[in-house]
């Protein structure tokens, strides 16, 4: 997949795909319905969140460019490219990275020890901990 930056285009695995705020409410609509026309998407937004026809079709092309979104004519129909659990995991990843040095356990141990967790969910994070394969 390619992007266009600066005036350049760069090749861009799907992997390192990183949506900011408001790409993502695109996508959460996407996810969600499947297939919407960019008109539809607009009303939808503007209706939720207050932008503008030009600046949801902006974010939209903008998606269109990074592969995270399939255009489909006749209609301007989009379809997301790239599923909700890959963004989950690529948005996991840059926060580890960038406030934990990329270590889980580091911002499980920093996190949990600043709840209070009630014995349900204790059991709950040891019975996700059991089901891990060595």
């Amino acid at each position: 997949m390619y992007i266009y930056f600066k005036g350049v285009y760069h090749t861009v695995a799907k992997s390192e795909i990183r949506l900011h705020e408001g790409e993502l409410n695109i996508m959460e609509l996407l996810w969600s319905n499947k297939v919407l026309a960019a008109k539809d998407i607009s009303k939808i937004i503007k209706e939720y969140i207050g932008w503008e026809k030009n600046t949801t079709y902006t974010v939209i092309k903008r998606l269109i460019d990074k592969g995270a979104i399939k255009r489909e004519d006749p209609g301007f129909l989009c379809r997301a490219a790239i599923s909700k659990k890959a963004v989950q995991n690529i948005e996991t990843k840059a926060l580890l990275d960038k406030l934990y040095n990329g270590s889980l356990c580091t911002f499980f141990n920093e996190y949990l020890k600043n709840q209070e967790l009630s014995r349900a969910e204790i059991m709950e994070l040891e019975r996700i901990l059991n089901e891990q394969r060595f």
